[in-house]
């Protein structure tokens, strides 16, 4: 049998996705998931937590049911529970396992340097530098010949 907690009424659930080293201990798989935290409003939150153990137990697995912001109805396999009371109510705390999305990563280069990191460079210390040292010997022995761009006949 299919267990689940539906939400029925109400905003769809907002999921906070966790990046601490417990959590991940809680879907030890050889396929990468996140592991999502929401906080729900209930009226009986100590017998939802007592379904999912009782789900557990018999080696099922239950999942949370809503619908999304476009209205449609998603699942999300529950893999931690816990029921609090708070002001106003009960809470019901769901861990969920939600697929591992991609993170975009947005970087910004800037033409300044940053004299913290960098120190006190200035042009006349790039100008100092030698950049043709004649006297150093390349992997190979290079003589500048175009023959000295094929590898070594031992090859």
């Amino acid at each position: 049998m299919d267990e689940k907690i539906t939400i029925i009424e109400g905003p769809p659930p907002t999921f906070e996705v966790l990046d601490e080293g417990w959590a991940f201990g809680l879907v030890e798989s050889h396929i990468l998931y996140d592991i999502a935290v929401t906080h729900l409003r209930t009226f009986n939150g100590p017998a939802l937590v007592e379904r999912c153990h009782r789900a557990w137990r018999n080696q099922e697995t239950i999942h949370l049911e809503y619908r999304d912001q476009d209205g449609l109805e998603q699942k999300a396999p529950i893999v931690a529970a816990r029921a609090v009371d708070a002001e106003g109510g009960q809470v019901l705390i769901l861990w969920v396992r939600t697929p591992r999305t991609d993170t975009e990563v947005e970087i910004e280069f800037t033409d300044e340097l940053d004299e913290d990191q960098f120190g006190d460079i200035t042009g006349d210390d790039i100008d100092d530098f030698d950049f043709d040292d004649e006297d150093d010997d390349d992997l190979y022995g290079s003589t500048g010949r175009d023959s000295d761009l094929l590898p070594p006949s031992s090859w």
